[in-house]
C-alpha cells in the first residue's frame, strides 16, 4: 500500500499541474465530471480536457500493471492447483459413470415395478374419488328424497328445512355438475311451490276462522255475562251486609274458581296453520310480504264483517253481528301475542279503530230508528258485554260507551212512553174500588213488596186495602222503570249513577205518573168515589216514593243509609202532594156541584109562603142523604184529615148556598114564613152535621171546628132575619158576638128583599100585626143604618 501511495505521488508530481490533479481526484473519488466537461466545451478548451483525460487513463493503466505484477506469482500457483483438481474430477466422473451403469443395470426391473405401482396408485386415487363423489351424491339424493316426501305429505316446514340444507350445506360441494345444475334449478321451483301451498292453507284457515269467529265471540261474550252476573250477586251480598252492619264484609272477596280454568282450557282455536305459514315464510326470507298479505286479507274480512246484513231486522241480527266482530279481535289478539311479529300493535289498533268507527255509525243509525226501549236496552247491554269482552284483550272501548251514553235520553224517552202506556192502560182498567186481598201471598206481592203497609202486624184476610189495584200496578211499573234506567246507565260513563237515575225517576213520577193522574182528575169524567180513591191512591204513592228511592239506591249499589245521610229526596213527592190536593179539590168540586143540584133554593123554595113547614123542605133531605153517602164513602177511602176536609167543604158550601140564595137576583123578595122554613131546614142540617161529626170519630181531633160550625154564616143570617130587634146588628158588641160571620153588603142586600108581612088582603088585621110592626120598624132602622154605613 505504501508503494502504491508513493507511485501515486510520483505520477502526480510528473503531471502537468493542478488541473490534471483535480480531474484525477474527481474520477478517483467517483464524483461527477460532467460540469468540467461542460465548462471545457463552453470555454472553448476541449483539448486541455482531452489531455487531462489521457493523463488519467495512463495513470490507471500504470496502476493496473503494477497490480498485476504484484499478484502474478499467486495466480500461477492457483492455476497449478486448478489443474490438479481437474484431474481428480475426471477420475471421479469415470467412477460415477461406472457406478451409474451398474445401478441402471440393477434397477431396471425395479423401475418397471415402480411404474406399475404408480399406475395402481393412480387407479386407487381415481376410485376413491369416485366413491367419495358417489357418496356425496347419494347424500344429496337422500336429502332430495326426504324433501319430496315431506312435500307430498304436506309437511312444508320440514321440506323447507331440507331445501335450506341442500342450498347451504350441499349445493356448493356437489361433485357432479349436471346434478348440481338440476338441483340448483329445482330449489326455487320447490320454494315457490311450498309458498303457494302454504298460502292456500292460510287462505283455508282464514275462511275457517272467519266461520268460527261467531262461535268464539258468542262463547266469550257469554262468559263475560256470567262473570258480570256473579260480580253483581257478590256486590249485592256486600251491600246487604253493609246495610245490616254484618261483620266480616272483607270476606266477600273475589276468588278464582277452578271450574273457570277448566272452561278456559276448552276455549281454544287452532292457529297452527298460521304459525307454520309464518315460520315457512320467515325461512323463505319473505316474512314481511307474508305479514302484509295476512294483514291485508284480514282487514278485508273485517270490513266485510262490519257490513250489516239487510236480510234480517237489526234486533234479530245484532248478536250475530257483534259476536262475529268479537271473535275476529279475540283471534287477532291471540295472533298478536303468540306469533312474535306477524302483526304489530299499531296494525291491530288500526283495525280496531276501523271497527269502532263503523260500529258507532251503525249503532247511531239503528238507535235513531228504534221505537222500543226494550230493544234498545237489549242491544245496548249486548254491546256493553261485547266491549267488556274485548277490553280484556286490551281494546279501548271508551268511544263505544260514550256513544251508548249519548243515547240515554232517547232510551228514557222511549221507556217513559212505554211505561206511560202501561200506566194509562192500568188506570183505564182500574175499578176505583178498594183492593180486596184474600191471601197472604197477594198481600206480600201487592203491599209488603212496596212497603205500603201501615202496620207491621199481618192483617186478617180478606183485607180491604186503602188503595185500588192501580197502586200496586203503578209501583210495579215504577220499579220496572227504575230497573230499566239502572240497566242502561250502569255500564255507561256516569260518575254518579244514583243521581242520574234519581233525576230520571223524578221525571217519570212527575211527567208520567203524576201527569196522568192529574189529567184524569181534570178530565171531568170521574165521580166522587173515583176522585176520593185517586186521592187515597196518591197518598199511598207519596209514601211509596221512599221505597222507589231506596230501590234505586239498591240497584245502584248504594246502601240506603248513605242515601239517608245525604238526605236525598224526590221532588215528585211534593208534586204528588200537590196533585193530591188537586184531587181533594176535585172531590170538593164534584160534591159542591151535586149539592148545588139540591140547593137550587131560588127555584125550589116558596119565598112568599103563607105558611111554615115544620118538617123542612124536600131538597134538604135529598142533600142530607147525599152527604150521608159522601161521608160514608170518604170514611172508607180517605184518611181522617181528608174526610174532615170533605165534610167541612160540603157543609160550608151548603151554608154559602143558603146565603147566596137570599142574595140571588132571582129572589126579588121573601117573607118571614120563607125564613122560618129555611130555619127549619137549617136546623135539620145542623143536627145532621153534629151527629155525623161525632159518629165519624172527629170530635176528639177537631173539637174546635165541628161540621156545625161550618154553617155559621147561614145560621147567623137566619138568626138576624128572625130577630125581634135586627137593628142590633149595628151594635159592635152584638155583631162581634152573634153576627161576626156576616158581611155588611150581603146583609144590606138581603134586608132590602125582606118583607115582614105576607102580601095578602086583610093582612093588617092579623093577630100578629103588632109584633110584626115592631120587627118591621127595627128592620127598617137596620136598612137605613146599613144604607148610611155603605
Amino acid at each position: 500500500m505504501m508503494d502504491l501511495k508513493t507511485k501515486r505521488r510520483t505520477i502526480t508530481d510528473n503531471g502537468d499541474g493542478g488541473d490534471d490533479l483535480v480531474l484525477a481526484n474527481l474520477i478517483a473519488n467517483g464524483d461527477e465530471v460532467g460540469p468540467l466537461v461542460r465548462l471545457a466545451f463552453e470555454t472553448g478548451r476541449p483539448q486541455g480536457l482531452l489531455h487531462q483525460l489521457s493523463y488519467v487513463v495512463k495513470k490507471k493503466e500504470a496502476e493496473i500493471e503494477e497490480l498485476c505484477k504484484t499478484h502474478y506469482e499467486d495466480f500461477i500457483l492457483a492455476v497449478d492447483e486448478l489443474r490438479g483438481v481437474l484431474v481428480d474430477a475426471e477420475e471421479l466422473k469415470g467412477e460415477l459413470q461406472s457406478d451409474n451403469l451398474k445401478l441402471q443395470q440393477v434397477g431396471s426391473t425395479l423401475l418397471v415395478k415402480l411404474e406399475e405401482l404408480l399406475e395402481s396408485y393412480s387407479v386407487k386415487k381415481n376410485l376413491t374419488e369416485a366413491i367419495k363423489m358417489s357418496k356425496k351424491c347419494m347424500e344429496v339424493l337422500e336429502v332430495c328424497v326426504k324433501c319430496n316426501s315431506h312435500i307430498s305429505q304436506g309437511q312444508f316446514y320440514l321440506a323447507l328445512k331440507y331445501v335450506n340444507l341442500l342450498e347451504k350445506s350441499y349445493l356448493q360441494d356437489i361433485p357432479v355438475d349436471s346434478l348440481k345444475m338440476v338441483i340448483k334449478k329445482r330449489i326455487p321451483i320447490i320454494k315457490l311451490h311450498i309458498e303457494k301451498k302454504v298460502c292456500n292453507q292460510v287462505n283455508e284457515w282464514m275462511v275457517h276462522i272467519r266461520s268460527s269467529a261467531k262461535t268464539i265471540g258468542q262463547t266469550a261474550i257469554g262468559r263475560t255475562a256470567t262473570v258480570r252476573q256473579r260480580d253483581m250477586e257478590m256486590l249485592e251480598q256486600q251491600r246487604m251486609a253493609e246495610e245490616q252492619n254484618v261483620s266480616g264484609v272483607g270476606d266477600l272477596a273475589y276468588t278464582l274458581d277452578v271450574e273457570d280454568i277448566e272452561e278456559d282450557s276448552n276455549f281454544k282455536f287452532d292457529l297452527s296453520p298460521l304459525y307454520r305459514a309464518y315460520h315457512i315464510h320467515d325461512h323463505l326470507g319473505i316474512r314481511a310480504r307474508f305479514c302484509e298479505y295476512y294483514y291485508t286479507n284480514r282487514l278485508l274480512q273485517l270490513n266485510s264483517d262490519l257490513e250489516l246484513s239487510m236480510a234480517q231486522p237489526f234486533v234479530e241480527s245484532y248478536q250475530t253481528y257483534f259476536a262475529q266482530i268479537a271473535g275476529f279481535f279475540i283471534v287477532e289478539d291471540r295472533v298478536l301475542r303468540t306469533t312474535g311479529g306477524l302483526l304489530t300493535v299499531d296494525q291491530v289498533d288500526t283495525m280496531w279503530e276501523t271497527a269502532v268507527t263503523k260500529m258507532t255509525s251503525v249503532l247511531e243509525e239503528k238507535f235513531s230508528l228504534m221505537d222500543s226501549a226494550t230493544h234498545l236496552l237489549l242491544v245496548k247491554d249486548y254491546v256493553v258485554l261485547f266491549g267488556f269482552t274485548l277490553r280484556q284483550c286490551g281494546r279501548e272501548i271508551g268511544t263505544l260507551l260514550d256513544m251508548l251514553d249519548s243515547n240515554h235520553d232517547k232510551y228514557h224517552l222511549l221507556l217513559l212512553e212505554e211505561c206511560r202506556k202501561q200506566f194509562v192502560d192500568g188506570l183505564d182498567n182500574d175499578s176505583y174500588e178498594q183492593l180486596v186481598i184474600k191471601k197472604e201471598t197477594d198481600y206480600e206481592s201487592s203491599v209488603l213488596s212496596f212497603n205500603l203497609q201501615t202496620s207491621d202486624i199481618m192483617p186478617s184476610f180478606p183485607y180491604a186495602a186503602p188503595f185500588s189495584s192501580m197502586v200496586p200496578d203503578a209501583c210495579r211499573i215504577v220499579r220496572s222503570f227504575i230497573k230499566g234506567s239502572v240497566d242502561y246507565l250502569s255500564d255507561c260513563t256516569h260518575t254518579n249513577l244514583f243521581d242520574v237515575v234519581r233525576n230520571y225517576l223524578d221525571k217519570f213520577l212527575i211527567d208520567v205518573l203524576n201527569g196522568t193522574l192529574l189529567n184524569t182528575i181534570n178530565s171531568g169524567k170521574i165521580s166522587v168515589p173515583h176522585a176520593m180513591q185517586i186521592a187515597a191512591n196518591i197518598a199511598v204513592l207519596e209514601r211509596a216514593c221512599d221505597f222507589f228511592l231506596r230501590h234505586a239506591a239498591q240497584l245502584c249499589g248504594i246502601p240506603f243509609q248513605s242515601v239517608e245521610r245525604l238526605q236525598a229526596t224526590l221532588t215528585s213527592k211534593l208534586v204528588l202532594k200537590t196533585t193530591r190536593e188537586a184531587a181533594y179539590i176535585a172531590v170538593q168540586s164534584l160534591v159542591d156541584s151535586k149539592i148545588d143540584e139540591f140547593m137550587s133554593l131560588s127555584e125550589r123554595v116558596n119565598w112568599t109562603s103563607e105558611e111554615t113547614n115544620q118538617n123542612g123542605n124536600g131538597y134538604m133531605n135529598e142533600a142530607i142523604n147525599y152527604l150521608e153517602y159522601v161521608l160514608s164513602t170518604a170514611q172508607q177511602i180517605l184518611s181522617m184529615d181528608a174526610m174532615y176536609k170533605v165534610g167541612v167543604g160540603a157543609f160550608e158550601h151548603i151554608s154559602n148556598s143558603i146565603v147566596a140564595a137570599f142574595s140571588s137576583d132571582a129572589v126579588k123578595r121573601f117573607n118571614a114564613n120563607a125564613v122560618m122554613n129555611i130555619e127549619n131546614d137549617l136546623q135539620i142540617i145542623e143536627n145532621f152535621a153534629e151527629e155525623k161529626f161525632y159518629s165519624l170519630g172527629l170530635g176528639e181531633i177537631y173539637a174546635e171546628a165541628s161540621f156545625k160550625s161550618c154553617l155559621i154564616e147561614a145560621r147567623q143570617l137566619i138568626n138576624l132575619l128572625l130577630s125581634s130587634q135586627p137593628e142590633n146588628f149595628m151594635n159592635p158588641d152584638v155583631r162581634e158576638k152573634s153576627y161576626y160571620a156576616l158581611d155588611y153588603k150581603k146583609v144590606a142586600a138581603i134586608c132590602d128583599k125582606f118583607k115582614d108581612s105576607p102580601d095578602r088582603i086583610f093582612g093588617s088585621l092579623s093577630s100578629k100585626n103588632a109584633k110584626q110592626s115592631a120587627r118591621k120598624k127595627s128592620l127598617d132602622v137596620l136598612k137605613k143604618r146599613l144604607k148610611d154605613f155603605n
